[in-house]
């Protein structure tokens, strides 16, 4: 019997885990999956429960119940992977062995890796809402607040769903427009990047939208410290910005186990080729999502298309062929402008985004690079396709790889 080993049971693991088992004979392959903890979270939800649109039963579910049938789970803690022995090592002191290992454990916030940030504001006047735990705190805060200086800011790149913040910072206007009290909160958008967001394109949509919101917008901060009792934030290079609540998106890294494992690139992300998706150090290793260093946006979307060409690579290693499947980087995002409308954006490693129809040419019904209703009911009816359809693995109507069909070029 071959072992086809998971480590993680999030999006990218649970999908690979229903792709392989449909196709790996269960009389030749036993495919395990582990991971420490049980319960699956929705994190593109994280955004709406600090504003009342969901609360937290809205975003999480057993881990158990989108695995299938013929796929053992272990739900451990794991001390580390010896990839020369092939053999992954569980705290409880169980070792098993692996044919093929996918890497799926994703990312993680470290707000302690920034001196005061997890201090003694923290989640009282300082929050983050990249976790559950930050999300609600976040959202009792802003049931009592009384206004002030609300600050946005993300530590450093890379972060998972890097449009996020911004998502937050438009609907924190219109949360605060319609409770009537805009005009006494002040809203600054602090990020280490030159502009909004990393693509020229997307970066000037979303800039004009901060300018339109009345958002500020300051640029290429570095955070360095957060300083508790004066309530602001410090550069490397000694800028300040003061807050009465900050929401941080704070250092991200890999799982620690790819440290632990040596695995990992300095910020723990596994180095892997960016079209195959095969470990650089490993051929039997493979990795998908936000646990890799590859050169793209490390949000569901990128991890449901990568699972296509995962799949198909790894059906072309078991059989001993050459990979057939290449992945572009292929992402595509909706973003939440407030008031009930929303943008979408669609690129890939090579090619920024741009303005047309999705997913159909000239039908749309989606339209790119603009805000629209149909783009912010679109997210919300995400929300059902990603617990019904993408996490069981099941086909979608959206081409893995970008097509350029639809997409309007100057």
């Amino acid at each position: 019997m071959k072992k086809l080993v998971i480590l993680g049971a999030g999006t990218g693991g649970t999908i690979m885990a229903n792709k392989m088992r449909k196709d790996l004979p269960r009389d030749e392959w036993k495919i395990t999956v582990i991971d420490q903890n049980k319960t699956h979270y929705y994190q593109p939800g994280f955004l709406f429960i600090p504003f009342g649109h969901y609360k937290k039963e809205d975003v999480i579910k057993p881990k158990q119940n989108f695995l299938p049938p013929g796929v053992e789970s272990i739900y451990q803690e794991i001390e580390r992977v010896s990839a020369e022995e092939n053999r992954v090592y569980l705290a409880s002191g169980e070792v098993l062995i692996y044919d093929i290992l996918i890497i799926a454990t994703g990312t993680r916030i470290n707000p302690e890796e920034t001196p005061g940030l997890s201090g003694d504001l923290w989640h009282k006047k300082i929050f983050d809402f990249y976790t559950i735990e930050g999300s609600v705190a976040l959202g009792e805060f802003f049931k009592r607040w009384e206004g002030g200086n609300l600050v946005i800011n993300i530590a450093d790149m890379p972060i998972k769903c890097p449009v996020a913040p911004l998502e937050f910072a438009f609907f924190a206007d219109a949360f605060f427009t319609e409770r009537g009290m805009r005009d006494k909160v002040n809203i600054t958008y602090v990020t280490p990047l030159s502009g909004a967001f990393t693509k020229p394109r997307a970066s000037k949509l979303l800039g004009n939208l901060l300018e339109d919101k009345n958002i500020n917008l300051v640029t290429d901060f570095f955070l360095g410290e957060v300083d508790n009792e004066n309530q602001k934030i410090i550069d490397f290079g000694g800028r300040e910005v003061e807050f009465d609540c900050l929401v941080s998106v704070p250092l991200h890294s890999g799982d620690q186990v790819i440290e632990k494992s040596g695995l990992g690139d300095d910020f723990g992300f596994v180095p892997a080729d960016k079209h195959t998706l095969q470990s650089k150090s490993h051929e039997n290793i493979f990795v998908i999502g936000d646990a890799g260093n590859f050169p793209t946006s490390k949000a569901g979307s990128v991890v449901h298309f990568m699972a296509e060409i995962l799949h198909e690579n790894l059906l072309c290693f078991i059989e001993n062929r050459p990979f057939t499947g290449s992945f572009d980087g292929h992402s595509n995002c909706f973003i939440e402008t407030g008031h009930s409308k929303g943008a979408l954006i669609d690129f890939n490693y090579d090619t920024e985004p741009l303005p047309g129809y999705f997913p159909f040419p000239g039908i749309g019904p989606l339209g790119l690079l603009k805000e629209s209703r149909l783009n912010h009911y679109g997210k919300l009816m995400f929300r059902w396709v990603y617990w019904h359809i993408l996490l069981k693995g099941k086909e979608m109507p959206i081409d893995a790889n970008m097509t350029m069909a639809g997409k309007k070029i100057d």
